[in-house]
């Protein structure tokens, strides 16, 4: 066997040490589309504080006359009642301190900005928070604020049609959208095709997603698996949300501040703090959110959904 003879050119070790690298801006694996608070009704506030007056809803409404002749009845009198101590949302703050070495954002900032990198990934970061705030806080969370008689168990464990049917039932004034983790969406998905009626697609703000009975089903990792966004197992339960939207529609509502100082963006500013002794140039990101449910029925969860159950399609 002949020895493979040896190439008197260029090496491509030696051709490397003079290439441009053609390099990509920092890649963040963890961020994600973040469509709850694209399809989501945001207001701006002017104080920070936003208050839901309600008004006290009896077992009849304002009693009204109905006769064609006004003048041989009593027209009736009465007021609408007012909630005596309202509900106040007051914004809350999610935050962070960059800090960058001036020496390293002065000599290695080309092609990239070193100082405008680290901002920019750490506000994707706090705004993955701030969606995950308004699904989970203690506070103003949406799992939080449902009432009881809103809460709605699964028939079988999985996430049927009949359930997501239930759900409408509780939200059924304009219902804006469910929201459930991807991996519920999938068990979803196996349950319409197992009865021969796979959902219909439709598109919003950029998005495709599958509906059912016209309402978009939009995926978000924090309604978590187990306590998990990234569930590493194949079984699991989870919670399935109905939210209606919108301020005027007395729905569910997404708040932030208006008119910041340095704003970056919807209710988030970044701030100079100053350059300390040894160089090291520091800015705080400030992100002030909340939400408010203003109305019982404006939100209805499905609760212990059961995302591991697969079908042998050949069988059925």
């Amino acid at each position: 066997m002949s020895e493979k003879p040896i190439v008197n050119a260029l090496s491509r070790e030696a051709a490397y040490l003079l290439a441009n690298v053609t390099k990509t801006a920092p890649q963040f694996g963890a961020l994600t589309p973040r469509w709850l608070t694209k399809v989501l009704e945001f207001k701006g506030l002017e104080a920070g504080i936003y208050r839901v007056n309600r008004v006290v809803e009896g077992d009849t409404p304002l009693d009204a006359l109905c006769s064609k002749d006004p003048n041989r009845a009593e027209i009736p009198q009465g007021y609408v009642e007012y909630e005596r101590k309202p509900r106040e949302y007051q914004l809350q703050s999610i935050s962070t301190i960059i800090n960058v070495d001036t020496k390293v954002s002065d000599v290695y900032s080309s092609p990239y900005d070193q100082i405008g990198e680290q901002i920019a990934l750490a506000i994707e970061s706090l705004k993955e928070r701030q969606e995950s705030q308004i699904v989970n806080s203690d506070d103003y969370g949406l799992l939080k604020n449902t009432v009881d008689s809103q809460r709605v168990q699964t028939r079988d464990g999985r996430p049927m049609p009949d359930d997501l049917d239930e759900l409408i039932t509780r939200v059924w004034k304009e219902p804006s959208f469910f929201l459930a983790h991807p991996r519920a969406v999938a068990a979803f998905e196996r349950e319409c095709t197992r009865r021969g009626v796979p959902p219909v697609t439709t598109n919003i703000a950029g998005g495709v997603f599958i509906t059912w009975r016209g309402i978009p089903i939009i995926p978000t990792d924090k309604l978590f698996v187990d306590g998990q966004k990234n569930p590493r197992g194949k079984t699991g339960k989870t919670n399935i949300l109905l939210v209606r939207t919108g301020e005027a529609k007395r729905g569910v509502i997404g708040l932030y501040q208006a008119g910041l100082p340095n704003e970056q963006s919807r209710g988030l500013s970044v701030r100079f703090r100053g350059i300390d002794d040894d160089g090291v140039a520091s800015y705080l990101l400030s992100l002030y959110c909340s939400a408010a449910v203003l109305a019982d029925d404006a939100v209805a969860v499905l609760e212990d959904v059961e995302i591991g159950d697969y079908y042998d399609y050949k069988t059925i």
